[in-house]
């Protein structure tokens, strides 16, 4: 059963490091923290090397003055166990556990992250260091969670040395059991790549053609799961010690990062959280932020926490935006509203020196006589206001099928087209869900679909036998499911599903294709049919002819003119939708529409253009977020007699959003339009 955090309300505050301050500055710290309304702070995530400076001498003076400062100051800490950064004296006994990348160079220590995974030299120092912190710190009365390693693999997701290697063959026997069923799984007959014996397997590293794919697509999975038996190792070492303390890491749920299986991951986390940035040449980056909430609040089964995100800019992007007027509380919000009760941030007061001292914090370089110190304080009140809300779930009848396996696949080398990238394909179905204030929850292939009534698949490339029945059988007993192109296409060993495609979906898809057509850069094709006049498609397209289907759109040029490139199946009690192209935006949200039209999907609520909707569902009221992106206010009606939290004040029918500003509306149960989806028992 997982522990849960003892911090009331919503959890506020960020990394804290003291260590890179004089002592008397923490005093300081303190008092701004209490100012600010900040419960709680991460502590000791890069101090392995003040509290061991030398192998097995460990020094714990400071820790033991900071966490009783934050205990005296009614301060929770998330302790830190920090073996993401071993100290340098550790390399200079170990050099064999610096990692080595896929050309075959050694990577020097220096920064943080920059030991080998599958080192038995770190993992022992690693428990060491944990165990000594568990020991004298379990009953201590500021710790109300652990905070284990910081961020997994955001340096060191592989290493291809020799060790890696040796674990690397353990892991493939653990799945395969001999080699025989290797050699078929990787179909190693082609470029005469059989082995013979375990010692010829080594990770796929830099080679002069292709790497075989299935040797690649594993190689992911097992360096996801060696990180995780890590994870697990360090936990399982606190949990001895403090049974009752929850544990947690910070996964990268973001736009880039996608090294680790996070399906795998959050049931072993007591609290699953995240770090997200935003990438500053996204213009609308709020829809990213509401993408990777609901991923984290479907990875969680609930609430989740935001362990970090910036005040304003980064350090580590070609140029570091600072955030415009409002946005750092509009980001911050956003992430409640997507399901986060803990809204932390990297870090608390700026660094003045080292790799990240150009980072925003939540004390910035200025001071208190600063922007970003007024909106911290603010923010602070917000959260207080917003205490209730905390442990209430998000509603969703529409759900993604999301899968690493599957990204992982389809961006292996060698595919039909190379610019096809799996996150870029699932914010092209998701924004128009948001446009429309449509909720959405992620699931995996093989995951309980029995609460949706409409269920994507937009870039499922690769799904097991198993993920395939569970979607295609969704359909068959009433729900409404639509597929992507070239989705269904390999099974799990990454092997071409034979007879035509897309694959595992052809039956269910009432389709079949014989060749993909993929579109070059900026080529555009037009489409007719059941669409708008202007209509087109780009990136992909394929020839397909209908084997029970019905056409809804067709191209109108190019090689594959006359052919279908959208098209509808009955299957079953339900429908089954294939989309063969990459829609233009506007069509595409029209299709979205139909969709969700014909399985009864219906918003949150009807608001203006560039206003964002999101509902948290409490015991015994509804919490609507409403947050203008846009900048232009609005006037949104709401039940009377609801409450807006921020301010307080009983609503009278409406809400007035000022431009960029935030309106959070408690909602009676029995007042909300949108309880008929608790009240349906239809749903397949």
């Amino acid at each position: 059963m997982k522990r849960t955090l003892s911090v009331p309300g919503i959890a506020y505050g960020g990394d804290y490091n003291p260590e890179q301050w004089p002592e008397e500055v923490w005093a300081e710290d303190v008092a701004l923290m209490r100012e600010a309304g900040v419960n709680m702070v991460s502590v000791g995530i890069f101090s392995w090397a003040l509290l061991e400076p030398a192998e097995g001498l460990f020094d714990f003076s400071r820790m033991d003055k900071i966490l009783g400062l934050l205990h005296e100051n009614g301060i929770a800490a998330d302790l830190a166990t920090p073996t993401a950064a071993p100290p340098a004296w550790f390399f200079r006994a170990h050099p064999e556990a610096l990692p080595v990348d896929r050309d075959g160079r050694t990577l020097s220590y220096g920064s943080r992250q920059t030991f080998c995974p599958s080192s038995p030299a770190y993992r022992r120092a690693a428990l060491r260091i944990t165990d000594q912190l568990a020991q004298r710190y379990a009953d201590h009365p500021a710790v109300a969670m652990w905070h284990v390693h910081n961020e997994y693999g955001c340096h060191n997701a592989a290493c291809y040395c020799d060790t890696s290697a040796e674990a690397f063959r353990g892991w493939l026997r653990a799945r395969y059991g001999n080699l025989d069923a290797l050699n078929d799984a990787w179909g190693t007959t082609f470029w005469s790549q059989w082995y013979y014996h375990w010692d010829e397997i080594l990770p796929p590293r830099a080679t002069g053609a292709v790497p075989n794919p299935t040797h690649q697509l594993d190689w992911r999975r097992f360096c996801s799961d060696e990180l995780l038996s890590l994870y697990r190792a360090e936990r399982d070492v606190l949990s001895v010690a403090a049974p009752d303390t929850p544990a947690t890491t910070n996964f990268m749920v973001n736009f880039s990062f996608e090294a680790l299986d996070y399906w795998r991951w959050a049931p072993e986390l007591d609290v699953v959280s995240n770090d997200h940035y935003l990438q500053s040449t996204d213009p609308e980056s709020h829809i990213d932020i509401a993408l990777c909430g609901d991923l984290m609040r479907s990875l969680a089964g609930g609430p989740w926490f935001l362990m970090e995100h910036s005040t304003g800019a980064v350090n580590w992007q070609p140029v570091n935006r600072a955030k415009g007027p409002g946005e750092l509380r509009r980001n911050a919000l956003a992430h409640v509203a997507h399901g986060a009760d803990g809204i932390a941030y990297f870090q608390w007061r700026a660094a003045k020196a080292g790799a990240e001292q150009w980072h925003s914090a939540m004390l910035p370089h200025a001071g208190t006589d600063s922007q970003i110190w007024r909106d911290v304080v603010r923010l602070g009140a917000d959260l207080k206001a917003l205490a209730e809300v905390r442990g209430s779930t998000g509603t969703a009848e529409v759900a993604i099928v999301w899968d690493w396996d599957a990204r992982w696949a389809l961006e292996l080398p060698s595919q039909p087209s190379g610019e096809l990238r799996y996150l870029d394909l699932v914010r092209t179905w998701y924004e128009p869900l948001w446009r429309a204030g449509v909720a959405v929850d992620f699931v995996r292939p093989d995951g309980d679909l029995s609460a949706y009534r409409l269920v994507l698949a937009p870039g499922l490339y690769l799904v097991d036998d198993a993920g395939a029945a569970n979607l295609t059988s969704y359909a068959e007993r009433g729900g409404t499911l639509a597929v992507g192109f070239h989705s269904g296409m390999v099974d799990e060993k990454c092997h071409v599903r034979l007879g035509g495609y897309p694959g595992a979906f052809r039956e269910a898809l009432g389709v079949r294709s014989d060749e993909p057509f993929p579109l070059l850069p900026g080529e555009k094709v037009g489409l007719s049919g059941e669409v708008p006049q202007e209509a087109t498609g780009t990136l992909w397209s394929e020839r397909l002819r209908l084997a029970g289907a019905e056409a809804v759109a067709s191209y109108t040029d190019g090689p594959l003119a006359g052919v279908p490139a959208v098209t509808r199946h009955a299957h079953g009690a339900g429908t089954a939708w294939y989309v063969a192209t990459l829609l233009d935006p506007d069509t595409l949200a029209g299709l979205l529409g139909r969709m969700r039209a014909e399985a009864e999907v219906e918003p949150v609520r009807s608001v203006p253009a560039g206003v964002e909707v999101v509902r948290r569902r409490g015991t015994d009221a509804d919490y609507v977020f409403l947050i203008d992106h846009a900048g232009q206010g609005a006037e949104i009606p709401v039940p009377a007699g609801a409450t807006e939290l921020l301010t307080g004040k009983e609503t009278t029918g409406s809400v007035t959003l000022a431009p960029g500003e935030i309106a959070v509306v408690r909602e009676p149960r029995g007042d909300v339009s949108a309880q008929r989806s608790d009240d349906r028992k239809d749903t397949p």
